[in-house]
Parts: structure tokens; sequence; C-alpha cells
């Protein structure tokens, strides 16, 4: 099946981002989310990045017109009805997701269309299983920013037909350009199984006053070679976001491990949630 109309329910951060990546690529895409607010933060979200591209030399103002142009954004989940791949971009939300999975499954009408999920942690078999077509449900983790960063995660649930795992990721790496790696359906895939840890043992050091935030990625940046340091790694993924897939995955695994640190805790519950805030361990306003 040649992919050429898709649908992305939310159009926060990521749903918009995913949004113009489809557009750019010549997709026609149809955005939903909850109300008028929502939907004309993603509208201005996606302008102000295309503007942005214009003005990089990423791309010219014709191209910008005409990507917007195929972007239509929308309150009314039923225009996804005629979607051939609809991508799941909602808030971190179980029962969100599941609910959306179940009304998706009814409106849209072709019977090979393929549902998926953009989670970062969470089981994709509990989606599937709220819809009558679990075959034809998958995983496909973008990161943020979706425009920017080249990864995708193509995650089949023990139900996906391994022939939709293999269309996903098809359409992912030849029309999206994007470099995707396969994972099985665990808590946290591979990617964020491996890297929560590895923030949550950054922020409990500064917790415990072993170091500033300052030494600990200076450590990581010039020690190890990474290119930004834990700290600061988790204030652009956003802190709430951090301790979500934390939470998901310590209740599924119970490995302490993933247990969020109390001080990410309470960074969340002062909305200092990193860059999206302009706030986070860092400033950035």
């Amino acid at each position: 099946m040649t992919i050429e109309r898709a649908g992305v329910i939310g159009c926060g951060l990521m749903g918009s981002g995913i949004a113009e990546v489809l557009a750019r690529k010549g997709l026609n895409v149809v955005v939903r989310d909850i109300s008028e607010d929502t939907v004309a933060a993603g509208r201005q979200r996606v302008e102000q990045s295309f503007a942005k591209g214009v003005e990089r030399g990423k791309m010219t103002a014709s191209e910008r017109d005409e990507a917007l142009g195929r972007i239509e954004f929308t309150t009314d989940l039923g225009r996804m009805a005629d979607r051939q791949l609809v991508i799941e971009a909602a808030s971190e939300n179980e029962e969100i997701k599941k609910k959306l999975f179940g009304e998706l499954d009814s409106i849209v009408t072709d019977e090979s269309a393929i549902l998926a999920s953009n989670t970062s942690s969470m089981p994709i078999v509990r989606f599937a299983q709220a819809t009558s077509r679990p075959e034809r449900v998958v995983g496909m983790h973008f990161f943020n920013p979706a425009p920017v960063q080249p990864l995708v995660e193509i995650i089949p649930s023990l139900l996906t037909d391994p022939s939709v795992a293999d269309e996903v990721d098809a359409f992912a790496t030849e029309v999206l350009g994007k470099v995707t790696i396969r994972s099985d359906d665990r808590p946290g895939f591979i990617v964020n199984a491996l890297l929560i840890p590895f923030l949550f043992s950054a922020i409990r050091m500064l917790e415990a006053g072993h170091a500033t935030k300052e030494a600990i990625d200076t450590g990581m940046v010039n020690g190890c070679a990474h290119p930004m340091g834990p700290i600061r790694l988790a204030d652009r993924v956003g802190l709430d976001t951090c301790l979500y897939v934390g939470q998901s995955i310590y209740e599924e695994t119970g490995d302490p491990a993933n247990k969020p640190p109390l001080l990410l805790s309470r960074m969340v519950d002062a909305g200092r949630l990193g860059v999206k805030s302009g706030r986070g361990f860092y400033d950035y306003s």
C-alpha cells in the first residue's frame, strides 16, 4: 500500500513535529486535538517551524506554503475516517490512548489502514486489544524534535502482523527518510530502557549533593564524548516526560533504576519542565 493520507492525533510538541515531517514528504495530513486552543497552538508551532526552515535555507517559501497547504487542523476525530495511517501522539496516559484506539477502530473505514502509537514506553499490545484489528496496530516512536531527530523505533506487539511492521518500517525509511530500529514490545523499548536509568542516576547524584549539575554534564560531555550532559538532556526531553516514562517502566518491571527520583517529581510539581516551560534544572528564559 502506498500511504498518501495520514492522520496525527495530538498537536503538542510531538504531534505537530510528526505532522510537519509527514507534510514535508508530500503526504496529505489531518491533525486532530481536543480543543480549538490546542489546535491553534499546534498550527502556530508548525508555522513557526516552517518559517525557521525558510530562514535557514532548509526549504523555500514556496515549499513552505505547499507543505502548510497539505495540513488540516481539526477538533473532529471523524476526519480520520479516510486515513491510511493514523499516528496517535496524545498525552502519555494509557486510558486516554486506549480510548482513542477504540474510537479510531470504529471511525477509520479502510480495513488495511494502520493504527500506530508514538508512545515512548507503554505496551503496544494494550492499545491493539482496544481494537477489532490488533494485527494492524504497531508502535512508531519518533524522537523530539521529530523534524530533526532521525530515529524512529518500530515496535510490533505480539498481535501485530509482521507485514504491517515491515510496511511501517519501509515507510519510515523510504518515504520519511528516517533511521529505524526494531524493538520488542517491552517497557521503554530500546532507547528509553537504556536512557531513563542513566538520566535518573544523574539526577540522584545531583539530589544527593555529590556534584553540581554543571560538573555532571561537563564530566559526561568531556569524559565520555556525549554531545550533551544528562541533566541538560533531561531538560531537553522534558522533565514531565522523563517522569511519566520512568513511572511506566517502573510499574511494569519493578526495577529501582527506573523509579523516578523525588527531586524530579518536585520539579514537575513546580512546573519546571525543562526547555518546554523555559526553566528546568537550567534556565532557558
